[in-house]
């Protein structure tokens, strides 16, 4: 295993103004649909709050993905700090909310590589980028290097879906799996809750991109991991089936009913919303069978559905960075 120096000796040989190209785009950063302007390579840090740095949270091997995404042996998941939504009822509020003074360590590239191949040379076959929306340059950056250096894994791209389309094609060959979300089609829920009213219609626009670009089928390896193709994350609200509906009839009839749907029912009230009405309890029972009995109904028979007791199961601590899934 090289040490954090030598990684750093071998990127050295690498043409670096290639490397970092990618990072002009912050200036001004316009990567996601927010579009703030900021001059991200002189500090300024928009909405995301986010400058030009490797902000990092948490780099480990995850095993709670879908089956066939973590694999028999798990995926090496790089969770970025801050993000282009803020959801009320996000999980991973730890490290997502944009307005909480993150004690994350801007690291290098040398130290991001390191932190990578020494979870690769464990035999994980993936490297997944969560929440990686609003650091796209960051992404391609870390994937070329790998390259570079002589890995090659899939790397997976699993992102809230506020994506822009533009940003979207310049990950055509670089991205082999797809696994967004698709939150809602109710324009109104996104408002209150994710401050972002034209969800819908940019979600349903990127995820139709993921989709011309790596298709419906899902290409395995021998260990039954996904090689290319994507999956799409649909977590049920309680409350509010009927946005629920309205998103996989979307997907059905704008898309293609044959993606693969993760259809998840593990929501769980964290303090920040324990007082609001629906957010603040967990899904029945009854709300999530109605959303199940739709999809089938529309013949969506690829994917997974969850057991009523999964937000039991899929609750991060990501004050411990390097196992905040254990």
């Amino acid at each position: 295993m090289p040490s954090v120096s030598e990684i750093n000796n071998r990127l050295s040989s690498i043409d670096q103004e290639e490397l970092y190209e990618a990072f002009q785009q912050l200036s001004p950063c316009n990567i996601c649909p927010r579009e703030c302007n900021a001059d991200r390579l002189n500090g300024e840090t928009g909405y995301c709050n986010t400058d030009d740095s490797f902000r990092i949270s948490s780099i480990c091997i995850h095993r709670g993905e879908e089956p066939v995404i973590s694999g028999s042996k798990g995926i090496c998941n790089i969770f970025f700090t801050n993000c282009n939504l803020q959801c009320k009822y996000c999980q991973n509020y730890q490290i997502s909310f944009n307005c909480l003074n993150h004690d994350t360590e801007r690291m290098t590239l040398a130290e991001v590589m390191y932190r990578i191949i020494n979870i690769l040379e464990e035999g994980i076959k993936a490297v997944g980028f969560v929440s990686p929306s609003h650091d796209v340059p960051q992404v391609k950056v870390i994937i070329k290097a790998l390259k570079a250096l002589g890995y090659d894994p899939a790397f997976v791209y699993n992102s809230n879906g506020y994506d822009r389309v533009e940003e979207l094609r310049k990950l055509e060959g670089l991205v082999d799996v797809y696994l967004p979300d698709f939150k809602y089609m109710d324009e109104k829920i996104a408002e209150d809750y994710s401050d972002a009213p034209d969800y819908p219609q940019i979600a349903l626009n990127a995820i139709k991109e993921m989709y011309r670009q790596v298709g419906a089928k899902i290409h395995l390896n021998k260990d039954g991991q996904a090689e290319r193709g994507m999956v799409i994350r649909h977590l049920v609200l309680p409350g509010h089936a009927e946005n629920s509906i309205k998103v996989l009839q979307e997907i059905a009839q704008k898309i293609s009913p044959v993606i693969p749907i993760s259809l998840m029912s593990q929501y769980y009230p964290t303090h920040h919303v324990a007082a609001l009405q629906y957010l603040g309890r967990t899904l029945k029972k009854t709300e999530y069978q109605m959303v199940v009995d739709a999809m089938e109904k529309l013949g969506m028979y690829n994917g997974w559905i969850q057991d009523m007791d999964s937000y039991e199961n899929y609750r991060p601590d990501f004050e411990r960075k390097e196992h905040p899934f254990e």
